[in-house]
């Protein structure tokens, strides 16, 4: 998916003088200073790290690597809403303006990231790009980075570089949490070898590339066309032929498991939730935003214990508990 951003400030006001105006009645956020940093929400705890995470899933590494020392918001956080429709306010540019640290994903699914940060200067913040962080160039195709197995593991890698250099004396505090983080990790990626062991080359479905990445690492065959699936995430009517051959996937239970973006639902994909409960084929959602109730690690495990029902003895499970 490629998002659509409309930035929502007030009609016929330049951008920049805006920010300089809801900077400075928020001085006390310290937007726009650098060193900005917080109390702890309790008297005489340790001064806190400002850090936004585009995506809530970003969010969530920064804060088990930044633990205590840290304050996190996550712009990007409700699994109810599709994330097409999202708009930045004036109450974004504030957060974004007073972080020493942000996450954001690239690939030009949070572009309006970037617009922010170019006018809300803060010379201190430091921005960790994904995709530059992986040398990913913009022309890759499923921006869903998160789903890779090998993403998270640098992400918090990085973190823990960055919370080091703007707080020395608790380097050893965070270079631990990134171990245990990554050591966190261990029953997703067994649960992902499994399923490649038992069911080597499975066949599947899908309407969106959200999980591609996953189904990559677990050995599955995704045999809907990409051409379809990218022309459903940019909001494009796919080709009658990609069509065609979708529902002849269904119909002719070809796949094991169809698996659709929960979060962004329209006709066509409506249409093959229904041949899929028709012709008797499990159906996976998968989400772009964290669920609430989960951290990243427990998230990606029930997406993939989801993945091996669907296959396995063809249960649906059409929205994480």
């Amino acid at each position: 998916m490629r998002i659509r951003i409309i930035i929502v400030i007030v009609p016929g006001v330049n951008w920049s003088p805006l920010v300089a105006v809801a900077c400075a009645a928020l001085a006390v956020a310290g937007c726009g200073r650098t060193g900005t940093s917080t109390p702890a929400a309790t008297g005489g705890g340790p001064q806190r790290i400002l850090a936004v995470g585009a995506e809530n899933e970003y969010a969530d590494v920064i804060s088990q690597v930044g633990g205590r020392y840290v304050s996190v918001t996550a712009i990007m956080s409700d699994p109810n809403t599709d994330p097409h429709s999202f708009e930045a306010s004036p109450q974004v540019a504030q957060t974004v303006g007073a972080a020493r640290l942000v996450v954001q994903n690239g690939v030009g699914y949070d572009s309006f990231m970037d617009r922010i940060e170019s006018a809300t200067h803060n010379s201190s913040r430091r921005v960790i790009d994904v995709q530059k962080l992986l040398r990913l160039p913009d022309s890759t195709g499923n921006p869903h980075l998160w789903y890779a197995t090998g993403t998270m593991p640098r992400v918090a890698a990085r973190v823990a570089a960055i919370l080091s250099a703007l707080e020395p004396k608790h380097r050893g505090y965070f270079r631990a949490n990134a171990r245990r983080f990554d050591a966190s990790l261990s029953p997703w990626l067994r649960a992902i070898a499994d399923f490649k062991r038992r069911h080597p080359a499975a066949p599947v479905a899908t309407t969106e590339p959200v999980g591609d990445y996953l189904l990559h690492a677990a050995g599955a065959r995704n045999l809907t066309p990409w051409n379809m699936q990218a022309d459903i995430m940019n909001g494009v009517d796919p080709a009658p032929q990609d069509v065609n051959l979708q529902s002849d996937l269904l119909a002719g239970h070809r796949v094991k498991a169809l698996l659709y973006n929960q979060q962004v639902t329209d006709t066509l994909t409506q249409t093959f939730l229904g041949q899929a409960a028709q012709h008797h084929v499990p159906v996976v959602g998968v989400y772009e935003t964290m669920p609430r109730g989960y951290d990243y690690q427990s998230w990606m495990l029930a997406e993939m214990n989801a993945l091996e029902r669907a296959v396995s003895s063809g249960r649906s499970t059409t929205r994480l508990p």
